[in-house]
């Protein structure tokens, strides 16, 4: 399979040149955005829909960082690696962990609320991975839209005005990133709110374009998360980096027959339910993680995720329970309102009654090989966020953890780009490059059922090999991309990429499960490499882990 350096468009209608251009306006796209303003660096804020529509916003869980005297950095450091199953840089892991605190002190200062105990003290929280209670949660389970709501204000003073630094352009949507005769990363090509395409030359661009989810049939992602910001980079030569690592959340409703609302999505139970005491539960209604891991119910992410969907096959049911009719309504509506209105709203009342649920896609664990200030291997692109593999991850995200990533990440890239100014310019000129077809919308629905039944929670040999093989077949449609055929082109491109990276790692470690190959292997302590040739054929690389992993291999 070719795939394509580029894709076809119409002439632009347009073009402008600025500083730097964000892609993506959730949490790291915000940080940096703010960090740009303040020093007065032009900058273009690239959102495909309202700048509110993120995974950011849609956040449940919280924000991961040390604030206890009962915690300390080494314990939320050890956590990170456990969870990571041994392919996180323990240096940026060190360094996440270290800079966590004053980021979110940061958003405080803008405003940002978080709950609080009576005493005026930081309300603690506990979910699955962490050994202590650190997560700091926003309106009980709304944690994403008040980091939202803050930065979003923030911005905003920057986009408003007659003369404002920062530009908005919002229901616009990345088509390829643009690259020079040098072969940098000189700005983007977008189709905008009016289905024109246009361009945006700059000395810099920054993609915060969020995860994959909508790879899949059930998941927690927007609909905006169709791996735009991840295509675009690889298509344009950048290195991409583990993307086998998909972690799948354990707990997403299973909305009852009739119950579905229009343009539903799927809802996420989040994991502070269990933090809090809920039980997972098969249908007969046995423990599911009992005997299976110490922390039981508040094992990792990709533990728990597995151990349903084992106890799913072997049971021959499509889903589990999550009982939290102990917690009585008042705490119900204390801790989780937004949870319990999106359940009831649906036809389930978890007051009274276990909550169905089962495995979804969640969260892309690799990305654009990045380092945490959003440096790529591609000049002039950085990334942060959900789109960037940077190592923090591993092979298993440690709860609420990405918030902040995103957060620090975000910060960073915007710093570094400030102290840049000087060099930055508005871009040099794009030069084309190797040019593709688009697939035909029709394939976005079975892309969606394949990759549901062949690289889901768990994967095998075989069935990698037939989604491949059916992926290579969908068909093309002539002519310039439009919204409809960009979705389906990205959403198979990607999914040859995780089908390829998952068939090629021949074991089973953290949110990677192959059922033929069902146990870590310490030969495959390193992260695999995904670039295009010449050609556009997949180079498949590796990168050995270079810090020592002993204590956290298999």
């Amino acid at each position: 399979m070719r795939i394509a350096a580029e894709l076809p468009t119409t002439a632009p209608a347009w073009r402008r040149r600025t500083a730097v251009v964000v892609v993506g306006s959730g949490a790291a796209g915000l940080a940096a955005s703010a960090r740009l303003a303040a020093a007065g660096i032009p900058t273009e804020l690239v959102t495909r829909a309202a700048v509110t529509d993120s995974a950011t916003a849609w956040a449940q869980g919280g924000l991961a960082a040390v604030w206890s005297v009962d915690d300390n950095p080494e314990l939320h450091l050890s956590d990170t690696l456990t969870a990571g199953a041994g392919l996180c840089d323990p240096r940026a892991v060190a360094e996440l962990v270290d800079q966590a605190p004053a980021a979110i002190r940061r958003l405080i200062a803008l405003g940002a609320q978080f709950d609080r105990t009576p005493d005026g003290a930081l309300d603690l929280h506990l979910e699955g991975g962490h050994h202590a209670r650190r997560i700091l949660h926003a309106g009980g389970d709304s944690s994403g839209a008040e980091v939202e709501r803050a930065l979003v204000a923030t911005v905003a003073a920057a986009w408003s005005g007659p003369d404002p630094v920062v530009r908005l352009s919002t229901g616009t949507r990345l088509v390829d990133l643009l690259t020079d005769a040098a072969g940098a990363c000189c700005g983007v090509r977008v189709l905008d709110a009016d289905g024109r395409v246009g361009e945006l030359l700059a000395g810099a661009v920054v993609l915060a374009a969020g995860g994959v989810g909508q790879a899949w049939g059930l998941t927690t992602n927007p609909a905006v998360a169709t791996g735009d910001g991840l295509v675009a980079a690889l298509r344009a030569g950048a290195v991409l980096r583990d993307l086998e690592f998909v972690q799948f959340h354990p707990t997403l409703l299973v909305v009852p027959p009739g119950h579905g609302r229009p343009g539903d999505r799927g809802v996420l139970v989040s994991e502070a339910v269990r933090g809090e005491g809920a039980r997972l539960l098969d249908l007969a209604g046995n423990p599911v993680m009992e005997g299976i891991h110490p922390l039981g119910d508040l094992a990792p992410r990709d533990v728990v995720a597995a151990a349903m969907q084992a106890r799913m096959a072997s049971t021959g049911s499509d889903g589990c329970l999550l009982d939290a009719t102990g917690f009585g309504e008042r705490r119900w509506r204390d801790h989780f309102p937004a949870i319990l209105a999106m359940c009831r709203e649906r036809g389930v009342d978890p007051v009274n009654e276990p909550i169905p649920v089962r495995p979804g896609a969640h969260y892309l664990c690799g990305g654009v090989a990045a380092d945490l200030d959003g440096r790529t291997s591609l000049p002039g692109l950085y990334a942060v966020g959900e789109v960037a593999g940077t190592g923090v991850q591993g092979a298993n995200r440690l709860a609420s953890n990405s918030v902040t990533e995103a957060l620090v990440a975000g910060d960073r890239v915007g710093r570094l780009l400030v102290g840049d100014r000087f060099a930055l310019g508005t871009g040099s000129t794009p030069v084309p490059r190797r040019q593709g077809v688009a697939m035909s919308p029709a394939t976005t629905a079975p892309l969606r059922r394949l990759m549901d039944t062949e690289v889901g929670v768990r994967r095998s040999g075989p069935g990698l090999a037939r989604a491949l093989s059916a992926l290579r077949r969908l068909p093309t449609r002539p002519g310039p991309v439009d919204d409809q055929s960009l979705t389906a082109t990205n959403l198979q491109v990607l999914a040859t990429l995780v089908a390829t990276a998952a068939l090629r790692r021949t074991e089973s470690r953290g949110c990677h499960r192959r059922a033929d190959h069902p146990e870590p292997d310490a030969r495959w302590l390193g992260r695999s490499t995904l670039s295009l040739d010449a050609d556009g054929s997949l180079a498949i690389g590796w990168e050995p882990i270079t810090t020592d992993l002993k204590e956290y291999a298999a």
